[in-house]
């Protein structure tokens, strides 16, 4: 799935609201994002090691194990910071689907980064290792088959390295770093911070790239070696780009990504070549101060990008020979075109803020993203819209309540591969369109490190118009539209 982008990616929940204030396979998205508890820092007050300094400290502490009976102070001393989230997630389709029923699926995140002006005197220096382990099942894979699936958490059963790299900045003002090592590219490009407060994939990774990418490209819970530079001209502009591994599993023989990298540690270089490139406008600035008399300021953030992956990628209706796939003269041998590519834009926008309550707000979000390459695109366009308010009720500061859209457009290229097996088989199958859905969702914090968060979506026409392996007698027959409802809960360890 939230970064809320990647250089916030260890802020916490109470900081990333504060920003979204002053701002306005399977498809893979951003997981919940994971906070470094206060008590990493030496200016912070232990929770005592007694039971009873335990228990009161847990309604004030950001994080369950608080201080960890000392190991977080230890570890600090050493410039080291540590952080654990669970995310547990009870999902079930009521209505539609190949079939009904709940489902647990849960997420374990560990992420230890140093500071190595801290550790060791080098200054601007920043080493980051995070792990996961996903555990339970799969929804949309065993209930649902729809595109923009229900978790952005669910994955393959494994413990895995995630990320692993070294960032550089080059200035005190931290207006040029450059990071090196094995990155998700979930965590920087492409995102909205408003979006990722809720479930669905589609939040967090667009639905675009999760389709059309080889092994749907370096994102949760995958990764990928590359270089990303970051840039701050001036204040209120950021310009990012990086090259990447362009496939994050080699020997990619089109089985399942995750099983084929199960634990992370294979690190390919010979997968061809991810280059993306974002800019980033945003106000207030960085570090600007807000006048007497301009509270009712509203901030924003606008980022546009591209990319382009220098991968052979399949056609999506036609063989080497020009015949369709679906042609029983068919070789099977999809006609190869070079590299893939296709342009972005996010907006988050804050629209309200109440003059009594600063934490009070209503933001908008949108992320739209398009390629005019239909001949080799699954997907060549998707859509993801919202709108969230912090501190719905006077007493739950805390809180935010959001209503959020998603939809992902087939290609003509591939309808036409539906329409053609239709015409040499003489049946009636659906031809795939487009999907959509849309998502309420509560986030409640329960105490400073839990939330649980209900969870409602239905998806129309799931798949984009698959036939329903359950009604064989009628191949026109579509799976139908599914009620998908649940609860998240987030624990900080």
């Amino acid at each position: 799935m939230n970064i809320w982008i990647f250089k916030r990616f260890l802020r916490s929940a109470t900081l990333a609201s504060l920003a979204l204030q002053a701002v306005g396979q399977s498809a893979q998205a951003a997981p919940p994002p994971i906070s470094i508890p206060a008590f990493a820092d030496e200016g912070a007050a232990p929770v005592s090691g007694s039971l009873f300094g335990f228990v009161g400290g847990m309604d004030r502490s950001s994080a369950l194990l608080g201080d960890m009976w000392g190991l977080r102070r230890a570890l600090s001393k050493s410039g080291i910071s540590l952080a654990v989230l669970e995310t547990s997630e009870q999902l079930g389709n009521l209505t539609g689907g190949t079939r009904k029923g709940f489902v647990y699926d849960g997420l374990t995140q560990i992420v230890a980064q140093t500071d190595t002006q801290r550790a060791f005197g080098h200054y601007g220096g920043l080493l980051n290792v995070s792990f996961l382990n996903l555990h339970g099942s799969n929804l949309s894979t065993q209930n649902l088959q729809s595109l923009q699936t229900a978790s952005g958490i669910q994955g393959d059963r494994s413990t895995r390295l995630w990320e692993f790299w070294f960032d550089q900045k080059f200035t005190e003002e931290d207006r040029l770093s450059l990071r090196l090592g094995q990155q998700s590219l979930d965590q920087e490009f492409m995102v909205s911070g408003n979006a990722l407060y809720f479930v669905n994939t589609m939040f967090g990774w667009p639905m675009l790239p999760s389709a059309n990418m080889p092994s749907g490209g370096p994102a949760y819970p995958l990764s990928a070696l590359g270089v990303r530079m970051s840039a701050r001209p001036v204040d209120g502009v950021t310009l990012l780009a990086g090259v990447f591994n362009g496939n994050p599993v080699k020997n990619d023989n089109g089985s399942d990504p995750q099983t084929q990298n199960r634990h992370g540690t294979s690190f390919p270089l010979n997968g061809g070549r991810l280059y993306i490139a974002e800019a980033q406008f945003s106000y207030p600035t960085l570090g600007s101060m807000v006048e007497p008399g301009q509270t009712k300021s509203l901030g924003w953030t606008y980022k546009i990008g591209a990319w382009y992956n220098s991968n052979k990628a399949s056609d999506m209706a036609l063989d080497v020979n020009g015949l369709s796939l679906s042609d029983p003269a068919s070789n099977g041998n999809a006609l190869q075109h070079p590299g893939n590519y296709a342009f972005y834009a996010v907006a988050d926008q804050l629209v309200w803020r109440d003059d009594s309550d600063p934490n009070r707000t209503i933001a908008l979000f949108a992320r739209v993203m398009g390629t005019p390459l239909r001949d080799r695109n699954l997907i060549d366009a998707s859509l993801n819209v919202g709108v969230l308010m912090h501190s719905p009720l006077h007493n739950r500061p805390a809180d935010t309540v959001g209503v959020g859209m998603g939809y992902a457009h087939v290609s003509p290229r591939a309808a036409q591969l539906d329409v053609n097996s239709n015409a040499f088989s003489g049946t009636n199958s659906p031809i795939r369109s487009s999907e959509k859905f849309l998502e309420m969702t509560y986030q409640y914090q329960l105490k400073p490190w839990i939330q649980i968060q209900p969870d409602v979506q239905y998806v129309f026409n799931p798949g984009a118009g698959l036939a329903n392996p359950n009604n064989p007698n009628n191949p026109a027959a579509r799976i139908q539209n599914e009620l998908v409802v649940g609860v998240r809960t987030n624990i900080s360890f």
